[in-house]
């Protein structure tokens, strides 16, 4: 089994209503996003998948979300933007992208910073 893994980064502020504590408060990060991609096999090439397509992909979707306030862009004008809440959308939009692409999205991680992070992985 291989695992393609991509890195990428955005900055934004958020804050989350409803929470009885100081990230009530508009406060931002920089984000650090972590994609994973399985595949049992690898291509004619030698690839299980190509970096650029995963990157391509992914940038697309955080492209929405730089240097925003994250509670003015839907999903999460109507859903919090807790990093959970920002895994899950991300692996979502990037499922969606990769359509019948070979191999399978494993995991999305958000890390809001360098010891507190998030992992999506569906059921």
């Amino acid at each position: 089994m291989y695992q393609v893994c991509v890195e990428r980064d955005f900055d934004a502020a958020h804050y989350l209503r409803g929470y009885q504590g100081k990230c009530e408060a508009l406060h931002g990060h920089r984000y650090r996003v972590v994609v994973k991609l399985s595949s049992a096999g690898i291509d004619d090439v030698g690839m299980a998948f190509d970096f650029g397509v995963l990157k391509r992909h992914l940038d697309e979707i955080l492209a929405r979300f730089d240097h925003t306030c994250l509670n003015d862009v839907p999903p999460f004008d109507e859903i919090n933007p807790s990093s959970e809440n920002v895994a899950r959308t991300i692996y979502d939009e990037l499922q969606v992208k990769l359509g019948e692409a070979p191999g399978s999205l494993d995991c999305v991680e958000v890390w809001e910073s360098p010891r507190s992070w998030v992992v999506y992985r569906p059921d």
